[in-house]
C-alpha cells in the first residue's frame, strides 16, 4: 500500500516515477487566461482531446475530399467495414468477446434498441429495477418503455439506500431482488452511479437477477475505461455506453453496445436497420431482415466515420497502455486524493463515495455543507475545471491518462483555500 504524505514534494516524486505520466503530453490540455494547464479534473463528464485525433480526423477527411463514395472500400481504412476495426479493443476494454460489442448509435438510443428486446414484460412479470438517483435520461428511458408497454411507474422499483446512508449495499440489492424478483422483468442500472461514484458489484447483482429469472443489463457510460469490466464472464445479458467520458472521444461522440454470446443466434423481437443485416447480402437489397449474429445485428445505419476515427484513435492509446495499469494507477491516485481531503479534518464537507476502492473508479463526490456552490464557483475562477451537481455537490475526477499527483496536490490547496 502506498504510504501518502501530504507535502507538495511527495506529489512531485509520484509524478516522476510514474509509468503512466508522459501520456498526458498526448492531450490537449485547456489553458487559463494566463495560459497556464488547468487542473482538469472533469473527465467523468467530458474527456479531454487527445492530439491523435486531429490526425485521425484529418485522414478520413482527406480520403472523402480525394476519393467520394470510393473511400468506402478503397480510403486508407475502408468505411464500409470501419466499425469492425474497433471490435477487438472494444471487446478487450469490456471484458467480453468480439462477437458480443459493437460501436453504434448513442448511449440512450442503444438502452431504447436493447430494451425492445430484452424488456419483454408479462401481466406477472413487468417490474423494472433501476437506482434511486440514476442518471435522468436513464429513469426516463426506462418509464417511457413502461408506458410503452401499457404500465405506468408503479412498476419501477428504485433501490435506495438506508437512512442516513447515501450510497447503495449489496445485500440489499441482492435482498430486494430476492424478494420481488417473480415479478422482474429487467434489472437495469448504472455500472458505476453518475452522482455518488459507486462502482456496484455487476457480478453479485447478474447472479442474483438470474437466480429469480431476470434479464440484467448496465448502462456503463461512467464505468467504460474507468473501471475494469469482465461482462462476458459476468453473463451480463446487454450493456451499453458512451465514450466522451473516460473513452476521450469527443463530445457526444458515438457509443457502444454489448450482448451475451448466448443471445448471439436468438430469435428476440428488435427494430431493424440494414446495417443490422447480414453484410454478405445486405447489398442486394432483399426485402426480408436477416440479423448478423451477436451485438452487430442490432446495428441499424451506417455509423458516422468521422466520430469513429475519433474513437479509434482514443482506443488505441487504451490497447498501448491496458485497463490493467490505468486502474493501478487510478487506485494510487484517488487514494492520494481522499487522503489528502481526510487531512483537511473539516466538518466543512464530506465525500460520499464509498471508501473501498473495489467500490469507486476515478470519481469522488464531495458534498459541501454551506455555501457548496460559492466553493464552486471560487475553484473555477481559480483554474479549475470539475463539476457542479445540485444541490451541493462537486464531482472531481482524477483520470490517470492525463491527471497528475500534483493536478490533486494543488486541488486540495485550493479547495482548502475557499471552503471556509
Amino acid at each position: 500500500m502506498t504510504q501518502y504524505r501530504t507535502d507538495e514534494a511527495f506529489a512531485l516524486e509520484m509524478d516522476n516515477t510514474d509509468a503512466l505520466a508522459p501520456y498526458r503530453a498526448q492531450f490537449h490540455i485547456p489553458q487559463t487566461a494566463e495560459g497556464k494547464d488547468t487542473i482538469y479534473l472533469c473527465g467523468n463528464s467530458l474527456g479531454l482531446q487527445p492530439k491523435a485525433i486531429e490526425a485521425a480526423l484529418m485522414q478520413e477527411l482527406t480520403d472523402w475530399k480525394n476519393l467520394g463514395v470510393e473511400g468506402h472500400f478503397h480510403a486508407k481504412q475502408p468505411w464500409m467495414p470501419y466499425h469492425e476495426f474497433l471490435t477487438q479493443q472494444l471487446a478487450t476494454l469490456v471484458g467480453a468477446k468480439p462477437i458480443e460489442v459493437v460501436a453504434m448509435n448513442s448511449l440512450t438510443v442503444n438502452l431504447h434498441l436493447l430494451m425492445v428486446s430484452f424488456y419483454r414484460p408479462t401481466p406477472t412479470r413487468h417490474k423494472i429495477v433501476i437506482e434511486r438517483g440514476a442518471f435522468p435520461s436513464d429513469r426516463y428511458a426506462v418509464v417511457s418503455q413502461l408506458h410503452f408497454h401499457g404500465f405506468d411507474e408503479t412498476s419501477l422499483i428504485e433501490l435506495t439506500p438506508r437512512e442516513g446512508e447515501t450510497t447503495l449495499r449489496t445485500e440489499d440489492i441482492e435482498a430486494l431482488i430476492a424478494r420481488e424478483g417473480d415479478s422482474i422483468a429487467l434489472i437495469m442500472i448504472g455500472g458505476v452511479n453518475y452522482y455518488t461514484g459507486q462502482f456496484f458489484d455487476l457480478a453479485r447483482i447478474t447472479k442474483a437477477g438470474h437466480a429469480k429469472g431476470c434479464v440484467v443489463g448496465f448502462d456503463l457510460a461512467h464505468a467504460v475505461g474507468n473501471v475494469p469490466l469482465k461482462l462476458h464472464d459476468w453473463g451480463v445479458d446487454f450493456a451499453a455506453w458512451c465514450s466522451y467520458k473516460y473513452l476521450n472521444s469527443g463530445p457526444g461522440s458515438l457509443a457502444g453496445a454489448f450482448v451475451h454470446e448466448r443471445h448471439a443466434h436468438s430469435e428476440l423481437p428488435r427494430f431493424a436497420g440494414w446495417w443490422g443485416h447480414d453484410k454478405s447480402t445486405r447489398f442486394k437489397m432483399g426485402p426480408q431482415f436477416k440479423a448478423m449474429p451477436g451485438a452487430e445485428g442490432w446495428q441499424l445505419s451506417n455509423p458516422p466515420i468521422l466520430s469513429l476515427a475519433a474513437v479509434k484513435a482514443s482506443l488505441d492509446m487504451f490497447h498501448e497502455v491496458g485497463m490493467d495499469a490505468l486502474r493501478e494507477k487510478s487506485v494510487k491516485l484517488t487514494g492520494y486524493f481522499e487522503f489528502l481531503l481526510d487531512a483537511l479534518k473539516s466538518d466543512a464537507f464530506h465525500v460520499m463515495t464509498p471508501r473501498d476502492p473495489a467500490a469507486r473508479g476515478c470519481q469522488l463526490s464531495i458534498v459541501v455543507k454551506k455555501d457548496g456552490r460559492k466553493v464552486f464557483d471560487a475553484l473555477t475562477e481559480a483554474g479549475v475545471i470539475c463539476d457542479w451537481r445540485e444541490p451541493d455537490c462537486i464531482r472531481i475526477a482524477a483520470v490517470p491518462l492525463y491527471n497528475s499527483f500534483r493536478d490533486v496536490y494543488r486541488f486540495v490547496s485550493i479547495f482548502k483555500e475557499h471552503l471556509s
